[in-house]
């Protein structure tokens, strides 16, 4: 599916290398970008994405393509992540886990939400969601 976001990289920002995470005071953001990724405003126009049927409001984060299939190949269970919509937020994003980290880390994050599940679990990272500002860059 399209994931819908707001552009917060210069164009052309991967040309020279390749697809490779956003890090704290990446050149390649743009000044607005900046502000729109520190606010998560970047993130709005996945709201469509919810309201379309392709996304959750909770769920592991989609990948980008090229990643996905990168860590299908080294990252045991990887793909179990799939199992599930993807979410505007998740249990890996509320403990932290976003940005460039650990994807090994965010992914044991992941299955342990696919492993219990609840609506109980669904509303307590939704309100985590609210105060988290960790590695918002």
């Amino acid at each position: 599916f399209t994931l819908y976001k707001l552009r917060t990289m210069a164009d052309n920002a991967e040309r020279e290398s390749g697809p490779v995470w956003a890090a704290e005071g990446d050149p390649r953001r743009t000044p607005v970008g900046s502000f729109l990724r520190r606010h998560n405003l970047d993130e709005l126009p996945q709201l469509w994405n919810v309201l379309k049927g392709d996304m959750s409001l909770v769920g592991p984060r989609p990948e980008r393509p090229h990643f996905v299939e990168q860590f299908k190949e080294t990252i045991g269970r990887y793909m179990s992540r799939h199992l599930f919509k993807p979410g505007l937020t998740g249990w890996a994003q509320v403990n932290g886990l976003r940005g460039n980290t650990s994807i090994e880390a965010r992914i044991n994050y992941d299955l342990y939400y696919l492993e219990n599940w609840s609506l109980a679990l669904d509303f307590k990272i939704l309100l985590k969601t609210l105060s988290a500002k960790e590695n918002a860059y």
